[in-house]
């Protein structure tokens, strides 16, 4: 059979895949110094929406519920887990593998920025560069045990969605949105990658909904009325709550101890549906 092109990966294929045929490529081996139970990555489309203070606010509402949990900050180009966890530094290694640094209450995280001497360092890679270092933040970093790893990945359906998606074990992914049209469109090209590569949609949250004064509390939009709940009924997933602005939420994660926001949303609601959903 002649080879061909895929124009998903952009790979030469022998006969596996064509242009109108989903590639997928094999699946990244097991990593001897982990054992990561599930895989869950959050995902938006668009930038800007907040998706990495919601797979922050995941990690710390598990691991408050006792699990075991790490977070993959798959955004290269512009990492920020480390800082709204107060990380800084080196991540340390032994030659062969990289360990990932601790935060104050036990979260695991795994960061370009963790491996760069200044954290405002810049890298100028291109795409297969990047997904490379996706990769080796799971084939070389020593996670251990972990419940749930939690993957942050950055804005588009590029090059570094696509390799989570088709060479990491996913359970699924989390679709972060905010209130404006231009935001959902860009969101709904997020899910029907999820669905074309078929990979689970474990649920949508609506983030930006409206922000909370800081005097009475009461919560008023910005953006407009919320599409999320309308977008989840189309696509027939699960919509897993609303999040409005909070001052106190964007000082602590400037100050690194987002792990001391509290949220019944990310501490109660969403863990609970979680971990009643069979990946």
């Amino acid at each position: 059979m002649q080879d061909s092109k895929c124009s998903t990966c952009d790979l030469e294929q022998k006969g596996e895949c064509s242009d109108n045929t989903q590639c997928v490529l094999e699946k990244l081996p097991e990593n001897d110094n982990s054992r990561i139970k599930n895989v869950i990555a959050v995902m938006s489309g668009k930038g800007g929406v907040g998706k990495s203070s919601v797979t922050s606010l995941l990690a710390c509402g598990f691991n408050q519920k006792g699990y075991k949990v790490g977070v993959l900050d798959a955004d290269i180009t512009g990492p920020s887990v480390p800082k709204m966890f107060g990380l800084r530094g080196m991540a340390e290694s032994n030659g062969v593998a990289v360990f990932p640094s601790m935060s104050s209450t036990g979260v695991k995280v795994m960061s370009l920025n963790l491996l760069m001497p200044n954290e405002d360092d810049f890298v100028i890679w291109r795409g297969p560069v990047i997904s490379g270092a996706v990769k080796q933040f799971w084939t070389d970093v020593a996670w251990g045990c972990l419940d749930y790893l939690f993957v942050d990945l950055p804005p588009g359906t590029g090059d570094v969605p696509l390799t989570v998606m088709q060479s990491l074990p996913l359970g699924g992914i989390i679709v972060v949105s905010s209130p404006q049209d231009l935001a959902a469109m860009i969101v709904k090209k997020a899910i029907k990658m999820a669905l074309h590569m078929n990979v689970p949609i474990l649920g949508l949250i609506e983030n930006m909904t409206g922000a909370v004064c800081p005097h009475c509390g009461r919560e008023f939009p910005l953006f407009g009325t919320g599409k999320g709940k309308e977008m989840c009924e189309k696509f027939g997933i699960p919509f897993l709550g609303s999040m409005p602005l909070d001052p106190q939420l964007s000082t602590l994660s400037d100050q690194g101890r987002i792990e001391q926001y509290q949220s019944d949303l990310f501490m109660e609601r969403i863990p609970w549906i979680l971990t009643r959903q069979q990946f």
